[in-house]
């Protein structure tokens, strides 16, 4: 009868056990490392076409967050069945463009799950094991990433259209013509291409403004 008037008292009036600082600190640490390897692999391996860095960055907030969130409401009934009628109300108003930001969402959130609900061991062998399947699956395409190049001809230019294609070419370790937009007075095109190195980017530059001076280079990184 004690227990049953003890847990009675401890629903109504908030009392809940305490919690270990110490361990709390730790598990904050974990959980941004965690979040933070998680990120970098989004960063280096991503498909996404956003910006991976911008992004990534939310990864150890929404990580801490649900730390933060389950380690308190774990303590207590009362703030369990509380939060269960506060995320009743929440609304997210942003969508996800694409199917692979919400798998590195769920994540992260797991991350901060696994963490908050003490299960530390298996949750750092899990998010070792995600980080190997993502990097076994892209190595070999995050070594041949393809980036956009957009260049700009005028009107004597666009002619040598062909002659410029195989100059890229010649420094390029893979070229893709995506599109082309032409007015009388100009020419854009849009490649899709991949340098070995940034002297190689440097010189296909170099070459097609010495011999084409009134030609636009853009190169676009979208990591």
């Amino acid at each position: 009868m004690n227990k049953e008037l003890e847990f009675l008292q401890n629903l109504f009036t908030g009392e809940s056990e305490s919690i270990d600082l110490a361990a709390f600190l730790i598990k904050v640490l974990l959980t941004t490392i965690l979040s933070l390897i998680i990120g970098y692999c989004y960063v280096r391996f991503g498909n996404s076409l956003s910006n991976r860095k911008a992004l990534s960055r939310n990864f150890v907030l929404i990580a801490l967050t649900t730390m933060l969130i389950i380690t308190i409401v774990k303590s207590s009934l009362a703030l369990s069945l509380g939060l269960v009628g506060a995320l009743s109300i929440v609304r997210f108003r942003t969508a996800i463009k694409e199917p692979e930001e919400l798998a590195y969402f769920f994540m992260v959130i797991g991350i901060g799950l696994g963490i908050g609900a003490g299960q530390l061991a298996v949750t750092v062998l899990g998010t070792f094991c995600l980080a190997a399947v993502i990097i076994l699956l892209n190595r070999k395409r995050a070594s041949d990433t393809l980036q956009n190049l957009i260049l700009q001809l005028d009107a004597s230019s666009k002619k040598e259209l062909p002659a410029i294609i195989s100059l890229l070419e010649a420094q390029a370790t893979q070229l893709a013509l995506n599109r082309i937009e032409e007015t009388p007075e100009i020419a854009e095109v849009a490649f899709s291409i991949h340098f070995e190195n940034i002297n190689a980017l440097l010189t296909a530059k170099d070459k097609l403004q010495l011999a084409y001076p009134n030609i636009s280079f853009s190169f676009i990184e979208l990591a």
